[in-house]
């Protein structure tokens, strides 16, 4: 089994609802989940809106490799109701957003995937909540 650390984030509707439910798809399709950071409440980040962010960090032992991780996130967005996909720092509200920040000692950089991911030490509401279910 390999260390996986995925950020949730949502911004629209049911924010909480959200949350429990990517964390139900990623449990049943990606691996158990064997820690959870408390959900925090925060500021969109990178861009204006009136919309809080609910935001949570979870570590789950998997076996599938980081490109298939990618295309079963992705999907989990989809199915949730994102339509489109932030691009070239061009960010907007969302019904659930799902990031891979670290996976082991992995380390990717290509146009597709970024392992470790390349923000979370700009990201307070990413690397609070990494900290506490990983403080090493």
């Amino acid at each position: 089994m390999t260390a996986l650390y995925l950020s949730l984030g949502a911004n629209q509707g049911d924010r909480k609802k959200a949350l429990e439910t990517a964390a139900e798809y990623i449990s049943e399709r990606i691996g158990r989940i064997v820690q959870a950071s408390a959900v925090y409440e925060t500021e969109p980040w990178g861009f204006d809106s009136n919309n809080l962010f609910l935001n949570q960090v979870l570590c789950i032992d998997t076996t599938l490799d980081a490109v298939d991780i990618l295309d079963l996130t992705q999907q989990i967005e989809i199915e949730m109701g994102r339509a489109t996909k932030s691009s070239n720092g061009v960010y907007s509200d969302r019904v659930i957003d799902i990031d891979i920040l670290l996976y082991e000692d992995l380390k990717i950089s290509d146009t597709e995937l970024t392992i470790p991911h390349p923000l979370i030490w700009q990201r307070s509401f990413v690397y609070g909540p990494l900290l506490e279910i990983a403080p090493q």
